[in-house]
């Protein structure tokens, strides 16, 4: 029987936090989880492209899994990053998931070769079907050149049952009403892009795979239930603030803007690995800036979300 997620809400895309040799901080991660869970995240999803995972041996993403299912328990979801550069490595990646006890896979499309739609049908369906788990398709064209169009997700839709959701990040959101008008009901639309979260639950999008949510739980889970449920004059002036930080998740060094983020309000450390180095000169002062500013004029206090 295919294990099923209730993929509505909030589901950080988490930070994999390193230490100063730049292993894996597991104390942290799971203080981190706890965290985002208790301030209202239905899910954790792990080892993904902001959680640097295309950096991770295989064995350190297991570890990272197991880290988050022991800290968060029966108490939020978790979900982890299937991406490789081979689809033997994706399907053992997922069944390694599902036996560590994940609730889910999001599958991505293979690392560096972009095929054709016969090859990426093949990819992510043998990776669907190598487990029982729920999964969420990711399209994410703008970063990985393959997109996955709303009448081939239908297809992979007709031909694997547990595939039951997508995260949307082509950053067009008529995506949504697409996806929405070939699958109806059989599938659970997540936005993948945080400065688009708003405009993707009006066109029915029914959670958000997050970024700045690792820095901001409060006000990301806020302003996606004020969007839920319609009160656009509240969900408005909480966006209109975010919206600054929230654009950080949309640039090529997301994930060195979003742990500098983390570090300026606390919870966690701006540490990256090679390639990626961590944020020096006049991008590191104007982030920095921008966060005081955000810090210093949020409106969370002021906002009332139904319960």
């Amino acid at each position: 029987m295919n294990k099923k997620i209730d993929w509505q809400g909030v589901f950080p895309a988490i930070t994999t936090p390193f230490n100063e040799d730049l292993s894996v901080d597991h104390s942290f991660l799971a203080e981190h989880c706890k965290w985002l869970v208790n301030n209202g995240c239905k899910g954790l999803v792990a080892a993904g492209s902001l959680g640097e995972g295309a950096t991770l041996s295989q064995m350190e993403k297991d570890r990272v899994l197991e880290t988050c299912i022991k800290a968060v328990g029966e108490r939020a979801y978790v979900v982890a990053g299937i991406s490789s550069l081979s689809t033997a490595d994706a399907v053992a990646a997922g069944q390694s998931a599902e036996k560590i006890g994940c609730h889910g896979l999001m599958v991505l499309p293979p690392y560096v070769y972009v095929g054709d739609w016969r090859e990426m049908r093949s990819h992510v369906s043998a990776v669907i079907s190598a487990t029982s788990l729920s999964v969420m398709l990711y399209n994410n064209p703008i970063a990985y050149k393959t997109d996955f169009l709303p009448e081939q997700v239908r297809e992979l839709l007709d031909r694997h049952p547990n595939l039951q959701a997508i995260k949307e990040s082509s950053a067009d959101v008529r995506r949504v009403s697409a996806v929405r008008a070939i699958a109806g009901e059989r599938l659970q639309i997540l936005c993948g892009v945080d400065d688009a979260i708003v405009e993707a639950v009006y066109a029915g999008a029914v959670g958000w795979i997050a970024g700045l949510v690792n820095a901001f739980p409060q006000e990301s889970v806020d302003l996606f239930e004020l969007a839920l449920q319609g009160k656009k004059a509240e969900a408005f002036e909480l966006y209109r603030w975010f919206l600054p930080l929230l654009r950080l998740d949309v640039v090529p060094k997301f994930v060195q803007l979003i742990k500098l983020v983390q570090e300026e309000v606390g919870m966690g450390s701006a540490r990256v690995r090679p390639p990626r180095l961590t944020l020096t000169g006049q991008e590191l002062e104007n982030t920095k800036r921008l966060v005081a500013d955000s810090v210093k004029r949020r409106p969370v206090a002021d906002l009332k979300v139904l319960p």
